[in-house]
């Protein structure tokens, strides 16, 4: 896996110089844009807006911040680095908390966490966060911009997730209270209880990503793609009561014994 950071977690004065890499992987499957006419991939062109649209070298493009209108100041990768402070070039515990009070709204990306060296303090540090399943909460300047982090345990795995910043999170919409009645709330909740089984990541597939794959081979194969037949669903059931009677499966009948 190709490291994404090299850095340390600091927490209280103990240091462990880290590594991270990515916890998942792309299985999208990738299409070019294509002219139909002459079947030649379209090329996009970085251009100049103030120079006839001449096209422009990655070399020659730099960041520049915008404070009047056609006035900027440019930053440098260097100029970025000047502005971070030691501490924002690690990664500060700043606090533990209790894993479950974390909303999974607030996670963003997931890496996996190798120690660099320091593996006694590393594993301290992994195995007193599982006893006690707590989390530590830290912050960081990744690339240019400061990024909230929770560190967590996963059996014998540390795992890093980079977080939105409350201000981040859009508030909920509002949505208008119904008046359920006790029937209703118990069907629902059979019907949950029935569906209920023990979550098993392996048992959900990409189901679409195998249908497109078999379609590519076709149309390389110079065949077309053949619409699956499926069976017709029965008109939508409006009453929510008779949707929930007709949701549930039938219990099985108790046998009495002999």
């Amino acid at each position: 896996m190709a490291y994404s950071y090299k850095g340390a977690i600091e927490f209280g004065l103990v240091y462990i110089p880290i590594t991270l890499s990515s916890c998942v992987k792309n299985n999208d499957i990738g299409f070019n844009m294509i002219d139909k006419n002459t079947m030649s991939r379209i090329k996009y062109k970085k251009t100049c807006v103030d120079c006839n649209e001449k096209e422009v070298k990655n070399e020659d493009i730099v960041k520049g911040y915008q404070y009047e209108k056609g006035k900027y100041v440019i930053f440098t990768d260097k100029d970025f680095e000047k502005i971070k402070t030691e501490k924002d070039k690690s990664i500060t515990i700043e606090q533990f908390v209790d894993l479950n009070e974390v909303d999974p709204i607030y996670f963003d990306r997931s890496y996996y966490v190798q120690p660099v060296g320091a593996d006694k303090a590393f594993n301290l540090l992994l195995e007193a966060m599982k006893k006690q399943n707590k989390a530590g909460i830290a912050k960081s300047v990744l690339g240019t911009k400061e990024t909230l982090i929770l560190i967590r345990a996963a059996g014998d795995t540390m795992l890093l997730n980079t977080m939105f910043f409350e201000e981040e999170i859009q508030a909920a919409p509002t949505i208008k209270q119904s008046k359920l009645s006790k029937k209703e709330l118990d069907l629902a909740s059979s019907l949950i209880s029935q569906m209920t089984a023990k979550f098993e990541i392996d048992k959900f597939k990409d189901e679409y990503n195998e249908k497109l794959k078999k379609a590519i081979k076709r149309k390389i194969a110079g065949n077309d793609i053949v619409e699956p037949k499926e069976k017709k669903q029965g008109a939508r059931i409006i009453n929510i009561m008779e949707a929930l009677q007709k949701s549930l499966k039938p219990e099985k009948k108790r046998v009495r014994a002999k």
